[in-house]
């Protein structure tokens, strides 16, 4: 039988799953392959065929691309990799006649990657929405269920490994975007453009945000959203209130999920573990099996990882988030004085905003100033932006207004 040699560059919870996952399944995957796939030390020997990669970034994007031009293949789970420098690693995979495979990039378990560029790949993708991040799920979900405030929660998806010591990347938005970023390139045949992302984190969602929405009928997401509009993409990762009724608002914890709208297939959905090392090890050998597959047949190449071609890509703009029209959430914190609301109606008023619902509790004794949400119908991110700064510089808003997009529409 066939054989694929495979180096493992570090040993951490991804590289430890795909060897647990090869020592329990590898004899499963012989016989339904043809192909044994063995894990070796790392050498620069030729039998060696393919890499996985699990690094830093900087060192990562220089061993790729000496593994691709001394004619390994790499498998990778790198998503911050794939997202920033991944058109000139596959143009050097190209040009080497080499695979570079990244199912394990996106959504752990969840075969997103492949759903995309292969199985919809007859179809125009309209938009892209979904969860792509446990950690923040999962502390979303935490607060509603169990009324805690982030930081509680925040320590307990530590406390569990759900979390790193550092959050920064997950709970800020910037781990969602790296994946959006690559699902949009995939779907429209663009070069991965993670800095043209609009991104905000959960940070400053409150457990009283998270009871509002509840009470109106609403969930708190994450979610990383990406349309075709006009001529351009729209790419934005943000807290989000979801109806109770749409499927996106029924993911919770750790679990990811991704809604995909096309003109034949219409909505499908994907949902899964979006992390850990074993729905991550199983994207990782979905990738090795691909690359035996293609090895047997002689076929490197035979799927472009991002649906086009590296040289065919093409740049499409990305619109500005000021031109967003969508609904909102407002929160501030008012003193409770008369004529307040009259002055914060105005304001929004003045920017042509409309208001489709206010929502208000009495003062207790111990506060002085009460939260007042206001939900306003569609109006563009600027005028509210504009509606902000004035009702910030107001003597009777205390602290900074917070405010959540809302998708009533979303699957």
């Amino acid at each position: 039988m066939k054989e694929l040699r495979i180096g493992m560059l570090g040993l951490g919870t991804v590289a430890h799953g795909v060897v647990s996952l090869l020592q329990r399944n590898g004899e499963l995957i012989a016989r339904r392959i043809g192909v044994t796939l063995r894990v070796v030390r790392i050498a620069s020997r030729p039998p060696i065929k393919t890499v996985g990669l699990n690094l830093d970034m900087d060192p990562a994007e220089r061993l790729v691309l000496a593994a691709l031009k001394h004619g390994k293949h790499v498998v990778t789970a790198n998503k911050a990799l794939i997202a920033v420098r991944g058109v000139g690693l596959f143009q050097a995979a190209l040009e080497n006649n080499r695979d570079l495979m990244f199912e394990a990039s996106v959504a752990g378990a969840v075969p997103i990657v492949k759903a995309i560029r292969e199985s919809l790949a007859g179809n125009q993708i309209e938009s892209i929405h979904g969860i792509l991040n446990g950690t923040c799920n999962y502390i979303l979900t935490e607060m509603r269920e169990k009324g805690l405030p982030f930081a509680d929660t925040l320590a307990q998806a530590q406390e569990k490994g759900y979390a790193e010591a550092d959050p920064s990347f997950d709970v800020d938005g910037i781990d969602t975007a790296h994946k959006l970023a690559i699902l949009a390139a995939i779907a429209w045949g663009t070069p991965p453009d993670f800095k043209s992302i609009h991104i905000e984190g959960i940070r400053p969602i409150t457990d009283g945000d998270i009871a509002w929405a509840t009470e109106m009928g609403y969930r708190i997401k994450l979610l990383a959203i990406a349309k075709r509009r006009d001529e351009g993409l729209e790419l934005r990762v943000q807290p989000t209130l979801v109806t109770k009724s749409s499927m996106v608002s029924q993911v919770e914890g750790v679990f990811n999920a991704v809604f995909v709208k096309s003109d034949f297939a219409g909505t499908t959905m994907y949902h899964g573990r979006g992390a850990g090392a074993e729905p991550t090890a199983s994207a990782v050998v979905s990738d090795l099996i691909d690359l035996a597959r293609n090895l047997s047949l002689t076929a490197a190449s035979r799927v472009a990882p991002l649906s086009i071609q590296p040289q065919h890509l093409r740049h499409l703009p990305v619109h500005d988030i000021a031109n967003l029209k969508c609904e909102y959430y407002l929160r501030l914190a008012v003193l409770d004085r008369p004529g307040v609301l009259a002055d914060i109606t105005s304001i929004l008023a003045r920017q042509g905003i409309s208001i489709d619902a206010i929502h208000q509790k009495g003062r207790t004794t111990s506060q002085e100033a009460v939260p007042l949400v206001i939900v306003t119908h569609q109006c563009l991110e600027k005028d509210m932006q504009n509606s902000l700064a004035v009702l910030e510089r107001l003597e009777t808003v205390q602290g900074k207004p917070v405010f959540i997009r809302m998708e009533s529409s979303l699957a």
